[in-house]
C-alpha cells in the first residue's frame, strides 16, 4: 500500500467565499481546483476553457524571432533546407509539422530521422557531411541539437546555417548554431514546451511572415493534432500553454482529418471519429508511433503522419501495430529478466540492471516499469556495439540528471533531465558505475527508500461518484498528465461482493464493491493486479483510492472506477 496524503494548497490560503458561484461550477469542483493552486476566478475560467486566443505570440519564445529571420531569408532566396528530427513521437511529429507548413507554401524540404541503432540520438558528423555534400544550405533541428556541439560545428564549417529548435536542458557550453530556440534559454510563457511545441511556434511565425508577403496563409490549427501527440507522448507538464495546445489538439485528433491519425485510431481499437482522452493517446496511439523507432525506423511513423491517402495510411498503421505487438512481447520478456536481477538487490537504493541482448528500443519502457514496481531510480543497460547504452527513469525525490553528473567521469556520455536520462559507458566501467551511482542514490535517498506516496484530492463516496453532473465537470479538467494528474479520491469503507479476472492474459481484476455509507454498488478495475488481489478478497472490507469517470460503451454511459490503491480494513 502507498502512503495516502490529501492535497493541500501550496500557499495555505483559505478558499474564498462564493468561489463556486463566481466561477459557475459546483462547490466540489471549485474546492478541488483551489487546492490545485488555481489563484482566482479568472484563472479558473482559463483553466476550464483554455482557448487558442490565449496562446502567446510566437516571438515571446527565446530565439523564435531570430530563427524566423534566418529561415525566411534562406527560404525566399532559394537555399535548400533539411529538417533533422528525432526517432520518438515528439521528434517525428515536430518533423511532420515543419514539413506540412513549409510544403503548403511551396518549399521542398528534406528531412532526416536518425536510426536508433546505427546513429543514436541527436546529430552526427557523418550524416551532416552527407547533407552538405548534397547541397543543403540550412539545417533546422527539431526536438534535438542543444547538446550536439561537434556535429553543429561541422555543419557551420561546411557552410550551413543552423537553427536549433529543442526543449531539452541546455548544457553548460552551448553549440555554435546561428540561432538557438529553446524555452529553457530565457524568460518565456512556458519553459516546459515539448519539441513539437517549439516547432509549432516557430512555424507559426514563419507562416505569418510568408502570409504577409502575399502567400496563402496556412491554418496552423490543422497541426494541433501533431502538437497534442508529441506533447502528450513526451510527458511534459500539461500546464499553461501546453494545456491550451493539447486541449485543442485532442479535438483535432477527434476530427481525424489526417488520414494517418484516423487509421492509427482504427488499429488501436477506436472509431476514426472517436474522442480520445490524453491517457488513450499516451497508452494507445503514442506507443504505436514510437514502435517505429524502437523496432524498425521512425520513417514509418513520419510517412504515416504525412500520408494523404487512406489506403496507404491503413497499411502503414497496420505495420506500426505489428511492430508494437512485437515490442510488447520483447518488453514483457525483458521486464521479467530485469525483475529477477532486481529481486537479488532489494536492499539497494537504486537499480542498475544490464542485459547484453536487451533491445535498446525497449529499455526506457523497462526502466519505467522497474520504477513503478520498486519505487526507486532505475538505469537499464544493454550492449550497443563496443559500448553499453542505458536509459534511466527516476522517482520525484531523486534528480537523475544530477546523480549521473556525479558519475560523469565513468561515462562516455549522458543527457536528460530530473526524471529521465540516457547514458553510454564502456562495459569495463559497469561495476564501478553501479557502485558509484548506488552511493549517490544512498546519499540522497537513505538506506531505506521512502514508501511510494499517492496524493488524493479529497473523500468521495460512491453516491457522489455516480453523479454524472459531477463526472462531466471532472471531464473539464482534462487533459490529465504531468502537472495535471487525474483526480484521485478516498472512498468510505467498502465491502467486496465479487471478483473476476479479465484481459487476454487474465491479469486484470474487476471488483464488485458496495459502499457501506450509502449502499451504492459499483464495479472497479485494477490493471495487472491479479496477483495482488486474489479470489480471497471476496467478503473483505477495504477503502479505495480511486478515480471515477464516465465510460461510454456502445453509446451507453456507465461509471468507470479505476483503482489507484487499496487499504484493507
Amino acid at each position: 500500500m502507498k502512503t495516502w496524503t490529501f492535497r493541500q494548497r501550496r500557499d495555505g490560503a483559505p478558499e474564498p467565499p462564493n468561489l463556486a458561484d463566481a466561477s459557475g461550477v459546483s462547490p466540489r469542483l471549485a474546492s478541488l481546483l483551489w487546492r490545485r493552486n488555481v489563484r482566482d476566478t479568472d484563472e479558473m475560467r482559463l483553466f476550464l476553457s483554455p482557448m487558442l486566443r490565449h496562446l502567446a505570440m510566437p516571438t515571446a519564445w527565446p530565439g523564435v524571432g531570430e530563427a524566423a529571420d534566418l529561415l525566411m531569408h534562406g527560404l525566399t532566396t532559394g537555399k535548400r533546407l533539411a529538417v533533422w528530427g528525432d526517432y520518438d513521437v515528439d521528434g517525428v511529429t515536430a518533423t511532420a509539422l515543419v514539413m506540412q507548413v513549409l510544403r503548403h507554401h511551396g518549399f521542398l524540404v528534406e528531412w532526416h530521422l536518425p536510426d536508433r541503432l546505427a546513429e543514436g540520438y541527436g546529430l552526427n558528423v557523418e550524416h551532416v557531411e552527407r547533407l552538405a555534400a548534397s547541397g543543403v544550405g540550412m539545417l533546422l533541428t527539431v526536438d534535438c541539437g542543444i547538446s550536439d556541439t561537434a556535429a553543429i560545428a561541422r555543419a557551420r564549417e561546411l557552410g550551413m546555417e543552423v537553427v536549433v529548435s529543442d526543449h531539452h536542458l541546455p548544457p553548460a557550453t552551448l553549440p555554435p548554431a546561428d540561432v538557438l530556440c529553446n524555452p529553457r534559454l530565457g524568460d518565456c510563457p512556458c519553459a516546459s514546451l515539448a519539441g513539437v511545441g517549439v516547432a509549432f511556434f516557430l512555424m507559426a511565425e514563419i507562416n505569418s511572415r510568408l502570409a504577409a508577403l502575399g502567400r496563402p496563409r496556412f491554418d496552423m490549427r490543422q497541426t494541433l493534432d501533431l502538437v497534442a501527440l508529441g506533447t502528450l507522448a513526451d510527458m511534459v507538464s500539461l500546464e499553461g500553454q501546453n494545456r491550451i495546445l493539447v486541449k485543442n489538439g485532442l479535438l483535432k485528433i477527434a476530427e481525424a482529418r489526417r488520414p494517418g491519425v484516423a487509421e492509427l485510431k482504427v488499429v488501436s481499437g477506436y472509431q476514426p471519429l472517436a474522442f480520445l482522452g490524453a491517457g488513450q493517446v499516451v497508452f494507445s496511439l503514442a506507443p504505436r508511433l514510437n514502435a517505429a523507432g524502437r523496432m524498425a525506423h521512425a520513417t514509418l511513423a513520419l510517412d504515416l503522419l504525412c500520408c494523404d491517402d487512406h489506403n496507404r495510411a491503413a497499411e502503414l498503421a497496420r505495420q506500426l501495430n505489428d511492430h508494437n505487438t512485437e515490442r510488447r512481447r520483447q518488453e514483457e520478456q525483458i521486464v521479467e529478466e530485469a525483475r529477477v536481477q532486481a529481486e537479488a538487490c532489494l536492499a539497494d537504493p537504486a537499480l542498475v540492471l544490464a542485459g547484453a541482448d536487451w533491445n535498446q528500443g525497449v529499455i526506457g519502457i523497462v526502466a519505467s516499469r522497474m520504477v513503478e514496481r520498486y519505487n526507486k531510480p532505475a538505469v537499464i543497460l544493454c550492449a550497443d556495439g563496443e559500448t553499453l547504452k542505458g536509459s534511466g527513469r527516476s522517482v520525484p525525490s531523486f534528480d537523475l540528471h544530477q546523480g549521473l553528473s556525479r558519475c560523469a567521469d565513468l561515462l562516455v556520455g549522458y543527457g536528460g533531465h530530473r526524471m529521465a536520462a540516457g547514458v553510454r559507458m564502456e562495459p569495463s566501467r559497469l561495476k564501478e558505475f553501479r557502485e558509484r551511482f548506488l552511493s549517490v542514490a544512498r546519499a540522497e535517498l537513505g538506506d531505506t527508500p521512502a514508501p511510494s506516496s499517492l496524493t488524493l484530492d479529497g473523500e468521495l463516496n460512491f453516491a457522489a461518484a455516480s453523479d454524472f453532473t459531477f463526472l462531466k465537470e471532472l471531464e473539464m479538467l482534462q487533459p490529465f498528465g504531468v502537472g495535471n494528474p487525474e483526480p484521485v479520491f478516498a472512498s468510505p469503507p467498502l465491502t467486496v461482493l465479487g471478483r473476476k479476472l479479465f484481459g487476454s492474459q487474465r491479469d486484470h481484476v474487476d471488483l464488485e464493491l458496495q459502499d457501506e455509507s450509502c449502499g451504492t454498488i459499483l464495479h472497479a478495475k485494477a490493471w495487472r493486479q491479479a496477483g495482488v488481489l486474489p479470489s480471497s478478497m471476496t467478503g473483505k472490507r477495504l477503502r479505495l483510492a480511486y478515480s471515477p469517470s464516465i465510460d461510454m460503451y456502445n453509446g451507453i454511459a456507465n461509471v468507470d472506477i479505476k483503482i489507484r490503491d487499496i487499504e484493507l480494513l
